[in-house]
C-alpha cells in the first residue's frame, strides 16, 4: 500500500510540473475570484460536523494563497462570507466567525504577508460582524496600506446588489453636495464608488466556483461583467493545485472579446 502511495504520488507531481510548464507558456490572470463553496456539503458527504468542513476550507484557503504567489498571481479575491450566510443558524454563523477571527489573527502574524508586500482588505457590510473581526480587518489593513506587490481582497458580509446600492449613495451625496452634476455620472464615475476601487485590476478576468453550483451568488456582480467563469465540480475542501492551474489553463484556451 505504501509503494502504491509512493507511484501515485510521484505521478502526481509529475503532472503539477506539466501543468505549471503549461500555463507559465500562456498569459496569467492579474485578478481571479474564488467563490470557496461547499465546505458544508464536503462535511456532510464524509458525516463530519459542518464546522470542520469550513475548518478544511479555510486550510485551503491559506493554500491557495501560497499557489496563486507561485503562479504569479498579482490580485485574489476570495467570497468567504455573503450578506445571505448572515442568516444561517445562530450556533453555525458562532462557530464561523470564531474560525475567520483565528484566521484573521493568524494571517496578521503571516510573516508572508510582509514579505511579499501583500495588500489585504476586507470588503462587504462589515458592519454587520462581530466587533474583533472589525478590528482585526481594520487591523490588516493599516499593517498592508503601503504594499502594492500582491492583494487580497476578503468579501466577508458581502453582496454584489448591496455594494452597487452603496456607490449608488456615495453619488448621490455627491451630486447633492454639488461635487458633480447628473449628467456627468458615467462608468468611471461608478466604478470608483465601488468597494474593489482601489485596486489596479478591479475586473476578475477569471471566476472559479467550486462545488458544481453554476451561478455567481451576488458574487461581484460589476465587476464579472467580462470575467471568464469556472464552474469546477468539486467541493472547495478538496481543491488542489491542479485544479487551479487546469482552470487556468482553461481560462487561456479562451477568447475573451469584451462584448465586442
Amino acid at each position: 500500500m505504501l509503494s502504491f502511495l509512493l507511484r501515485l504520488f510521484g505521478v502526481y507531481k509529475v503532472y503539477e510540473k506539466y501543468l505549471m510548464y503549461q500555463v507559465k507558456k500562456g498569459t496569467m490572470p492579474k485578478h481571479i475570484g474564488i467563490i470557496l463553496d461547499g465546505n458544508r456539503r464536503w462535511a456532510d458527504s464524509k458525516s463530519l460536523p459542518k464546522e470542520l468542513g469550513h475548518i478544511f476550507g479555510a486550510d485551503n484557503a491559506e493554500r491557495y494563497l501560497e499557489w496563486a504567489r507561485e503562479l504569479g498571481i498579482n490580485i485574489t479575491t476570495i467570497y468567504v462570507l455573503s450578506t445571505e450566510n448572515l442568516q444561517r443558524d445562530k450556533r453555525e454563523l458562532e462557530a464561523l466567525f470564531k474560525l475567520i477571527e483565528e484566521r484573521l489573527e493568524k494571517l496578521l502574524e503571516d510573516e508572508r504577508i510582509y514579505k511579499y508586500k501583500v495588500k489585504v482588505k476586507g470588503i462587504g457590510k462589515v458592519d454587520l460582524l462581530p466587533n474583533r473581526i472589525r478590528e482585526l480587518l481594520n487591523k490588516l489593513e493599516e499593517a498592508t496600506c503601503e504594499h502594492e506587490q500582491y492583494y487580497l481582497n476578503i468579501a466577508l458580509a458581502y453582496g454584489g446588489r448591496q455594494e452597487i446600492v452603496d456607490g449608488v449613495k456615495r453619488i448621490a451625496k455627491m451630486v447633492k453636495e454639488g461635487l458633480i452634476q447628473p449628467e456627468d455620472i458615467d462608468q468611471s464615475i461608478i466604478e470608483k464608488n465601488l468597494y474593489t476601487s482601489f485596486l489596479p485590476s478591479p475586473e476578475p478576468d477569471m471566476i472559479i466556483r467550486t462545488s458544481g453550483e453554476e451561478r455567481l451568488s451576488g458574487f461581484l456582480l460589476w465587476q464579472s461583467a467580462y470575467s471568464e467563469l469556472i464552474f469546477l465540480d468539486v467541493f472547495w475542501p478538496d481543491f488542489r493545485k491542479i485544479d487551479l492551474m487546469r482552470a487556468i489553463r482553461l481560462y487561456q484556451k479562451r477568447v475573451r472579446r469584451f462584448g465586442r
